[in-house]
């Protein structure tokens, strides 16, 4: 099909999927992709392009428009406060009381809203022809949206891909996890009319199962952007010893992010260090899924609580402040789309040591320090060496950070062509 012309100020307009970020609401801090669709919903309010957003809940599809975005989005943000639940929402039994509320405010903002197999008619009334779909958040990508999107005259689905690793390590997966993301991928290959990747890494996985279902669709790698230093910098946690040396850990506690290599060292460090030269813990992140094990040895380790600490929806000037002032970030994940957490230690002068995968290197360079998880002495002698370094002579080895990747810089390459 034929696509119109983009302007000056882009497309006729873009709708932006928010069904990701509002179905953070009462559920905690937000996670790497809940904080690159909040990173593309302040952009583009800031854009001249018209603009429309789309939320998805278990009642149906709430379309909003650019003034019912922004009203949103302080909600969202925390800028002003979600109003009273009204009697639907209050009916909704298993919805925490924020969610009521932002059930409730998403209908008053509402420009329209639709039953969940009626959203292709609604988008046709209210959107103009060229309008460009932009779904970041991994939500919403069945066939039947893409129709929806496609039953607008020119209308184009564009994605952000920010990894394949569900389908690449079913093992760290819930089942249905996979079978879901399986069929995500298969409807981005056969609908999608751009595929944004936020790596060459995820570019090369996604194509690799693209040509696997048929033709690959067109393809754009944009790096995240870096901009962290920046933030608000909050407290440490009070419970916290921030006189000794401690290390961090970042991430959600499931399989795939390897907390158990960072419990085997610190079991190993209690073997072989006087009490008072073992490093702290902190493991920022709340639990996952499919780790009892590691679940099991946070709970009974004699080292919790005084070596280890375990912390879970910290909001991100806490999380910011953890970054700033530990001895290093650990990462020994097995995989990462991108690895926004490394990346924002580095913006911040704070050292990294990480498992040694390509897109680490595509992304950061030389300047974490590069140890294979296979190694789990190498890691010990790494994070003792960098117990013992003083903040100067971290910061140092880290050097400026000038040459991360920033938003702008991301929505450079991408609204030139959405």
């Amino acid at each position: 099909m034929a696509q119109p012309p983009l302007t000056e100020f882009g497309p006729a307009a873009r709708l932006l999927d928010l069904s990701r970020l509002f179905s953070r609401v009462g559920r905690g801090a937000c996670t790497g992709i809940d904080r690159v669709e909040a990173a593309y919903l302040t952009r583009l309010l800031n854009d001249p392009c018209p603009l429309f957003s789309l939320v998805r809940t278990p009642e149906g599809f709430s379309l909003l428009d650019r003034d019912g975005t922004r009203a949103l989005a302080l909600r969202l943000f925390g800028a002003e406060a979600w109003g009273p639940a009204d009697l639907r929402a209050r009916l909704r039994l298993r919805a925490n009381p924020a969610q009521r509320a932002g059930r409730a405010d998403l209908r008053r903002l509402s420009l329209s809203r639709t039953s969940h197999n009626q959203i292709g008619s609604l988008l046709r009334r209210y959107l103009p022809e060229g309008t460009v779909w932009l779904n970041v958040g991994h939500a919403n990508l069945g066939t039947g949206m893409f129709d929806a999107i496609h039953n607008i005259p020119g209308g184009r689905a564009v994605v952000l891909l920010h990894d394949t690793i569900p389908v690449d390590y079913p093992a760290f997966q819930r089942p249905e996890t996979v079978s879901d993301f399986a069929c995500k991928l298969a409807a981005i290959a056969r609908n999608a009319d751009l595929v944004i990747c936020n790596s060459a890494a995820t570019e090369a996985d996604a194509k690799r199962h693209f040509s696997a279902i048929g033709p690959v669709p067109p393809t754009l790698v944009a790096h995240l952007g870096v901009d962290l230093a920046r933030t608000e910098v909050g407290q440490l946690p009070a419970s916290l010893n921030s006189a000794r040396p401690w290390f961090l850990a970042l991430g959600t506690i499931e399989p795939r992010k390897n907390h158990a290599l960072l419990l085997d060292i610190w079991d190993h460090f209690a073997r072989e260090l006087e009490t008072d030269d073992i490093p702290g813990l902190v493991i920022a992140g709340r639990r996952g899924w499919l780790n009892e094990d590691v679940f099991g040895r946070l709970d009974s380790s004699p080292l919790a609580g005084l070596h280890i600490h375990e912390y879970a929806n910290l909001d991100d000037a806490s999380v910011t402040a953890l970054l700033k002032e530990t001895q290093a970030l650990l990462m020994p994940s097995f995989a990462e789309g991108f690895g926004l957490p490394p990346a924002e230690a580095l913006a911040l002068g704070t050292p990294v040591i990480a498992n040694d995968l390509p897109v680490y290197h595509e992304v950061l360079g030389n300047n974490p320090v590069y140890v294979p998880v296979t190694n789990m002495y190498s890691w010990a002698e790494k994070i003792i060496e960098l117990a013992q370094a003083d903040r100067k002579e971290r910061k140092a080895a880290v050097g400026e950070a000038s040459w991360l990747p920033t938003w702008q810089e991301h929505f450079n390459l991408v609204l030139k062509v959405t």
